[in-house]
């Protein structure tokens, strides 16, 4: 018909266009939205609420066509009903059978088939990047988890109310990754949603509630920015908090609740770069296809990087502008990602690089068309970390060595895409990317079974199958935390009463400078004996030249002089560290076995000698001195023993396929070791850092250092690699700091004071670390000669919810075939 607009079969698949969403698709959304004249409150207690004289924020729709509703902005008053209602919430949660909170989860599953369109429609307006069939799926996955809690996963209690935090941009499934688990191990949730889940969160709560959730079992605040989750999880009845979002929401969090005891996951997503990997052996149009489809999506929590190698870059350039023509432009969150999209493009030509485009991009407006910039240098901000948009960067590689290289050129690590045919290749370099997901031509898989724990800057935790269960639960023999106050980080006093008394003073710059008397002795005959830093298999003074006297717990004649290690010593150990890790890591675990024993023999070996260091320094019988250099032989051995026994498996997924998830050692572990039994712990946790495949740097007790630096005659003798064991003595404060500062470091393991625990979550948000954190002023000392101490190692929840042992390994999704 002459003048018709109506577009043919042919058009929509030439321009790959959405068509317009049903009419009837909307109705429900509107139906609902309508009830609450748009106009949502909070949800506390079971009901929405509207507490009077609070700001409101209007929210729009993705595609800027004008405010769809106005959200409440809780205040304080909010924040302590709504923790108050979890609290009574949690209560009844808590005491429902197992087979009844499954039921629940169960209902809620038929009350999604009733607003099946209400949830896409939310969906679509919002970009939520969530299917009614994902909801469903993790729906019926953790349903199948709260019915088999007490039964596989036993031995474990919920640990009470947990906040759910989650920045803009991310999506619906991301949250509910977070917020469904907790509610299936029992808690109650607070969820703090960003903008574009907001509607969403509200309308599950409320159908939670229909499905028989008991009211204050799951509670929704909402704010205009991040720091209500602070707020939240300031509230001193929160037992736990996850995040999932972008860097910057994670670091003022992670700052926020620094010192008050509270145990974080974060889980910083959005924002980060994957790389798609192109083999000269992939299927090419395959590949091209979806990585078109992956990074010109409206909406995504990451950003690609194409790598192709150089024996196929005509083709896949051909093939990329073969798709991309007659492609439509993509719609923007915002003016401040059109005005960042054109700078970055501006910049990457004036370096030479060529854009692949559809269109020249329009002016003005929120739209920008799919662009790929080739010939792209790695180094270029706009590779590392690029800004939110359709822009997809392509760098060339020649040998699969150079391929991994790339992949791993970024401080992100959550996942990559690898296409080839070829297997053996595949599984090489798989196995080399440090990233927690490795998807084998294929992407974007995801699936609640299988688990997901980021490299390097994506995240201290493991969300997704039965690993990150634990992170919402706690040992039942263990108490629940305390919470705390943060101390006073005042360190120009550092150690004196003064401190603990002061007002509350966060200079946290000052930490571990304050300077305490240094002695330099002179080199007679009749001096006492001389200790060293035990850095890069070699004994070795302090950078400084200088050593500290110690003498006994009573008082009395000096025993020796240990180093006193700075900031130039950590640096040397980190150096030393990082040459041999990769080795160790590749090492069979019998092979690390036999060294562990190796060890645990020389110790034997020196029996007598270190049971006098320990007798001397620290005021122990002969007998009880004894007794620790035998139970530090067998605790070796242990470790040894355990090398083997730490095992991946396959996976179940959620469509054809083979999914191996595979544990792996972190790298770079910082130890600063606890007071009591100086010799048995430092074999402990030396153990357990080194027979998971990591490298250590140590630093001993600085009241009985002693027996940790006579234990380096016992590593001297050895056939561990050199430098996979570094040991520093000095002013613990000072070598934290050091530790914290020092960017190779992955994780810190740390007992000693309030304010040494308070510094390491503040300053460890960035770069971020997993840390495990004792503050011996206030929590009961370990019993480390306990045999059941290796389990207890294994279970112990630490500083963001996960075991003991997953301070050293990261457990995800290594290879995931199609």
């Amino acid at each position: 018909m002459a003048g018709s607009t109506t577009k043919t079969v042919y058009d929509i698949f030439h321009s790959m266009e959405y068509g317009p969403a049903a009419a009837s698709s909307t109705a429900t959304a509107q139906t609902w939205l309508n009830r609450h004249s748009h106009s949502l409150g909070l949800f506390i207690g079971g009901e929405f609420v509207r507490p009077a004289g609070r700001a409101t924020c209007m929210l729009s729709d993705s595609r800027g066509a004008g405010v769809c509703f106005s959200t409440v902005c809780a205040a304080e008053e909010d924040v302590s009903q709504c923790a108050s209602s979890a609290l009574s919430g949690y209560k009844a949660w808590s005491g429902m059978t197992c087979h009844d909170r499954a039921k629940v989860l169960l209902r809620l599953v038929g009350s999604l088939g009733q607003y099946t369109k209400c949830v896409s429609e939310l969906c679509d307006v919002f970009e939520a990047s969530c299917s009614p069939a994902a909801l469903v799926r993790l729906l019926q996955y953790y349903s199948s988890w709260a019915q088999l809690r007490d039964t596989v996963i036993s031995n474990w209690t919920p640990l009470g109310v947990v906040a759910a935090v989650a920045s803009d941009r991310c999506s619906l499934y991301s949250l509910m990754l977070r917020v469904l688990p907790a509610l299936a191990m029992g808690n109650s949730v607070i969820i703090v949603p960003g903008q574009s889940t907001t509607p969403l969160a509200l309308l599950l709560a409320q159908l939670f509630v229909g499905a028989g959730l008991p009211a204050g079992a799951l509670n929704v605040l909402t704010g205009s920015d991040i720091m209500l989750g602070a707020k939240v999880a300031q509230n001193s009845s929160i037992s736990h908090v996850t995040y999932c979002g972008n860097k910057e929401g994670a670091v003022a969090l992670c700052k926020a609740t620094a010192g008050m005891g509270l145990t974080l996951s974060v889980s910083p997503c959005i924002g980060g770069t994957c790389p798609f990997i192109i083999f000269e052996s992939a299927d090419i149009d395959s590949a091209v296809d979806e990585v078109i489809a992956a990074a010109f999506k409206k909406r995504k929590e990451v950003q690609w990087v194409l790598c192709v190698q150089e024996s196929v870059l005509d083709r896949v350039v051909a093939r990329l502008k073969l798709r991309m023509e007659g492609m439509s432009c993509v719609g923007l969150s915002s003016e401040a990602d059109r005005t960042c999209l054109d700078a970055v493009v501006l910049e990457a030509q004036q370096q030479g690089a060529k854009l692949i485009q559809p269109s020249p991009p329009p002016f003005p407006g929120a739209l920008y068309p799919p662009t790929v910039v080739c010939g792209a240098a790695p180094s270029s901000p706009f590779v590392v970390t690029p800004c939110p948009g359709p822009l997809l960067p392509l760098l060339t590689f020649r040998s699969n060595t150079e391929a991994v290289t790339l992949g791993n050129h970024s401080p992100h690590g959550l996942a990559a895409s690898i296409w080839t045919e070829d297997l053996t290749l595949a599984l090489e370099t798989a196995k080399s990317l440090s990233v927690g997901s490795v998807w084998v031509n294929s992407h974007s898989v995801s699936d609640p079974c299988l688990p997901i724990a980021g490299h390097k800057e994506s995240g201290t935790c493991t969300d997704g199958g039965r690993e990150g269960l634990y992170q919402y639960l706690r040992p039942s023999s263990s108490s629940p935390p305390l919470r705390s106050s943060p101390v006073s980080i005042d360190y120009t006093k550092f150690g004196t009463a003064a401190s603990r008394s002061s007002p509350v003073s966060m200079n946290y710059t000052k930490f571990g400078t304050a300077a305490s008397p240094v002695v330099i002795p002179d080199d007679s005959a009749s001096a006492p004996k001389f200790y060293s830093h035990f850095v890069g298999g070699k004994a070795c003074k302090a950078e400084s030249g200088c050593s500290v006297a110690v003498q006994p717990p009573g008082g009395g004649s000096v025993l020796g002089y240990c180093p006193d290690g700075g900031r130039k010593d950590v640096r040397n150990a980190v150096e030393a560290a990082i040459k041999v890790q990769p080795g160790w890591m590749k090492k069979s675990p019998t092979a690390r076995a036999q060294s562990l024993y190796s060890l645990a023999k020389g110790l034997e070996s020196r029996k007598k000698e270190l049971a006098a260091t320990l007798s001397i320094a620290n005021a122990l019988s002969p007998d009880a001195a004894e007794k620790e250099v035998d139970l530090s032989s067998a605790r070796l051995s242990d470790w040894a023993a355990y090398c083997d026994k730490i095992q991946g498996g396959t996976l179940p997924m959620p469509q054809s396929g083979c999914a191996l998830s595979i544990p792996e050692a972190l790298g770079v572990v910082g130890l600063v070791l606890p007071d009591r039994n100086p010799l048995l712990s430092m074999v402990t946790l030396l153990g357990a850092a080194v027979a998971t495949g990591n490298a250590v740097v140590m630093v001993p007790s600085q009241m009985f250092p002693l027996a940790a630096l006579a234990f380096v005659q016992v590593l001297q003798s050895s056939d561990l690699p050199a430098g996979l064991v570094n040991i520093i003595s000095g002013k613990r404060d000072q070598l934290t700091a050091a530790l914290a500062n020092h960017s190779v470091i992955k994780s810190i393991w740390y007992w000693g004071s309030a304010e040494g625990c308070q510094y390491l979550q503040f300053t460890c948000s960035s770069p971020l670390k997993t840390l495990r954190l004792s503050c011996q002023d206030t929590e009961g000392e370990t019993d480390w000669s306990e045999p059941s101490l290796m389990e207890e190692i294994s279970t112990q929840r630490s500083a963001d919810g996960t075991s003991f042992l997953k301070k050293i390994m990261r457990q995800g999704i290594r290879f995931l075939f199609p």
